[in-house]
């Protein structure tokens, strides 16, 4: 008697070929033929928010800070002041509207920032400096920042601390 291993078996009927074979040329074909994806890395740079937020103090020192900030404040914008709850949106398009600015100066510079992968949101900080008649104050701020449809760059967030000293 032969051992299990060498005894002949019968060959092996074929009875699913019509489905078998067409699931399997299928698999090769889906797994050899996909590869994956490249990412596509941008430059991403904040040289776009920081012009954005030069631009916006440029504005402030030359037409007012309520004109700079009403152009500048996206539709749905968060301004966050000391001693009053976050202001949003419309709410805050009319806080800066009843803003008398005729007796200060607002300008800031920003020391930097940040742009998220998608290239669409970021943010910008740096030290501001409010000029009165007597007197400077300065501080620091943060501002966060939306790409518009139309390119054009706008905060969905500004804030500001007082006191750096003079």
């Amino acid at each position: 008697m032969l051992s299990p291993f060498f005894q002949i078996k019968k060959p092996m009927q074929l009875k699913n070929v019509n489905f078998v074979l067409p699931v399997l040329i299928f698999s090769n074909l889906f797994l050899f033929s996909c590869k994956p994806a490249k990412k596509q890395v941008k430059n991403i740079s904040p040289y776009e928010i920081i012009k954005a937020d030069e631009a916006f103090s440029e504005m402030s020192r030359k037409t007012g800070m309520k004109k700079a900030f009403i152009e500048y404040i996206d539709n749905e914008g968060i301004l966050l002041r000391p001693d009053h709850p976050p202001i949003v949106g419309a709410d805050a398009i009319d806080f800066l509207s009843q803003v008398n600015d005729s007796s200060y100066t607002l300008t800031w510079n920003p020391g930097g920032g940040e742009l998220a992968a998608s290239a669409d949101l970021g943010y910008t900080y740096g030290v501001y400096k409010l000029e009165m008649r007597d007197s400077v104050l300065r501080g620091t701020y943060v501002s966060i920042w939306k790409k518009q449809k139309d390119g054009r760059w706008k905060f969905v967030l500004d804030s500001g601390n007082p006191g750096i000293g003079q």
